[in-house]
């Protein structure tokens, strides 16, 4: 019902960052997202953030449901942890539960790239410069994709638009990001660079938006 591949898609660059140079940790050390299926809510995608030193672990969960009244018929559950230090990523796992299939996947540094381990894609090393995409993170535009879920390596094409305002919150400006070809959506990032949301097309057709809360 919902288009996992493009709902999920994974963590970060691999290169260390200059020194001195951070991540886009949110000063609450949270984000959290209301997730908008034709315009109701369908649940929750919450970051939360845990610097420690030159550490910092990042742990994710989303929980979504669809039903008709009270009768629940599509349910989607993910459990994510990733880890940095030094500007570096040195670990992600993730379990995932999509309406009653299950998968996992690791992703462990192998020289500049990442050892995949999947349930699904199998075991492989990444390609260079390949970016497991947990979106808070927009340099995950700078390279492909390892879908957390499927552990697909994924190409799209990125362009830039904006900036501009959300279209669900004209409060909001940030500068958009249009991908295309492996995965379509939208996802949007404040000057800071915070994300701030994103939106794509379910595989029914049903329009899905993120909404910061």
């Amino acid at each position: 019902m919902i288009a996992r591949r493009t709902l999920l898609a994974g963590v970060a660059t691999l290169p260390a960052l200059d020194a001195g140079a951070s991540l886009p940790i949110p000063p609450a050390r949270q984000l959290s997202f209301r997730v908008i299926r034709e315009g109701s809510g369908i649940g929750r995608h919450v970051l939360a953030f845990e610097p420690d030193g030159t550490r910092l672990t990042v742990r994710i969960s989303v929980d979504l449901a669809v039903g008709f009244g009270p009768i629940t018929l599509y349910r989607y559950s993910h459990r994510a942890v990733e880890r940095w230090e030094d500007g570096r990523i040195t670990g992600f796992e993730a379990q995932t539960n999509d309406d009653g299939s299950r998968s996992t996947i690791t992703m462990v540094p192998q020289g500049d790239t990442l050892a995949v381990d999947s349930s699904r894609a199998g075991r492989y090393v990444a390609p260079p410069g390949a970016v497991p995409a947990t979106h808070w993170n927009r340099r995950m535009l700078d390279g492909p994709f390892i879908n957390t879920q499927t552990g697909e390596v994924m190409r799209p094409a990125v362009r830039r638009v904006g900036p501009e305002a959300l279209p669900w919150a004209p409060q909001r400006r940030g500068d958009r990001f249009v991908l295309s070809g492996d995965v379509d959506l939208e996802t949007w990032y404040d000057a800071s660079p915070a994300w701030l949301g994103l939106r794509f097309r379910g595989s029914d057709g049903s329009a899905i938006h993120y909404e910061v809360t």
